[in-house]
């Protein structure tokens, strides 16, 4: 299969006449900056926790990939249920099973950088381009990444056609009320969402459950983002994070709340073509594969379904994993070179 430059992507962006979707995982994260957006630096941090079941969990399980050890837990898990075991020792697995989701949450607040301006100038208006790219095609951006990156290029830039579905609920609606003495609710998903085109399929740091509402913290003159999302994770509430082993108990997750939900709902109607950027489609990424194949099956007439999906790869390695598996998809294939996006400047 022909490995496509991104400047080949783009030509076909601008001349199809067809809107592109764009798709980004953990490797537009790391193509920012890998010594903090790595597996192995989630690791470390996890690793140097005074966690002794966790030290001990990492080192039997001998790999840095926390789905696998997610999984691993479960499968334990649920043999312990059948075989009726002693409930202490039940009780143990899921516990750390918890603090293992807990500490991930933890390792990417730690290690994020510290607020929006951290960011070069050149860096943030680059990947605003990037991203303007999809965004101006009527295309939608979906990432399964848990950090701020994302969020934070889109609101430094302003970028008018890009909608999260979050916005502010007037709390006192009465016509008689002065401005002044309005009163606005947090950061709501739910009444914008009909005009949605950026979406966390995963959860991200900055989204919160609160029982009744999904609501996102937003940066403001008294305290950085990561200052008020570490505040509240502070008071025990986390953010959404999905953190499941396999792609059936992720899918799980994502089912248990709307906000997800939606969000996944989404990519399994987006019609024309898909360009994907660090996301390598493993072992655990099926609900994924089945979404956008649901979209590819979605619809007869023309426009009206998934055409094509093109997957951004780093290696020959990993050209050669996508050409392998490549009979999962529905839709014409192309493989493109990663690193010729340069979408970080």
């Amino acid at each position: 299969m022909k490995l496509e430059t991104f400047q080949e992507v783009q030509k076909a962006i601008e001349g199809k006449g067809r809107r592109f979707h764009l798709m980004v995982g953990n490797g537009f994260s790391m193509a920012y900056d890998p010594n903090i957006f790595s597996y192995n630096a989630l690791y470390d941090f996890v690793n140097s926790l005074d966690d002794p079941i966790l030290k001990k969990l990492l080192g039997i399980a001998n790999t840095k990939n926390f789905e696998l050890i997610m999984r691993q837990l479960e499968i334990f898990s649920a043999f312990l249920t059948a075989f009726g075991a002693d409930r202490e020792l039940q009780d143990t697995v899921s516990t750390a099973r918890l603090n293992l989701k807990t500490s991930l949450i933890d390792a990417v607040k730690a290690l994020h950088p510290e607020h929006v301006f951290t960011v070069p100038e050149e860096a943030s208006k680059a990947c605003a381009r990037f991203l303007q790219l999809f965004l101006g095609t009527g295309g939608k951006i979906f990432t399964s990444n848990y950090d701020l990156l994302l969020y934070w290029v889109l609101m430094r830039h302003s970028i008018s056609n890009a909608g999260d579905g979050f916005g502010r609920e007037l709390l006192n609606p009465d016509e008689n009320v002065p401005s002044e003495e309005q009163e606005w609710s947090d950061l709501r998903w739910g009444k914008n969402r009909d005009g949605q085109n950026i979406y966390y399929l995963h959860g991200a740091l900055p989204l919160f459950d609160s029982g009744v509402e999904i609501e996102k913290e937003e940066y403001d003159t008294q305290s950085y983002l990561l200052e008020k999302i570490g505040a509240r994770m502070r008071r025990s509430n986390y953010p959404i994070f999905v953190t499941a082993g396999d792609g059936r108990e992720k899918l799980v997750q994502i089912m248990h709340n709307r906000y997800l939900t939606f969000c996944y709902e989404a990519l399994t109607n987006i019609e024309g073509s898909l360009v994907t950027f660090g996301f390598n489609f493993g072992d655990y990424d099926q609900h994924i594969v089945d979404a956008i194949n649901a979209a590819a099956k979605h619809g007869r007439k023309a426009r009206s379904k998934l055409w094509s999906i093109y997957i951004g790869v780093y290696s020959l390695s990993d050209q050669e994993r996508i050409e392998s598996i490549q009979g999962r998809f529905k839709c014409k294939l192309h493989i493109f070179d990663a690193k010729t996006a340069s979408i970080w400047g």
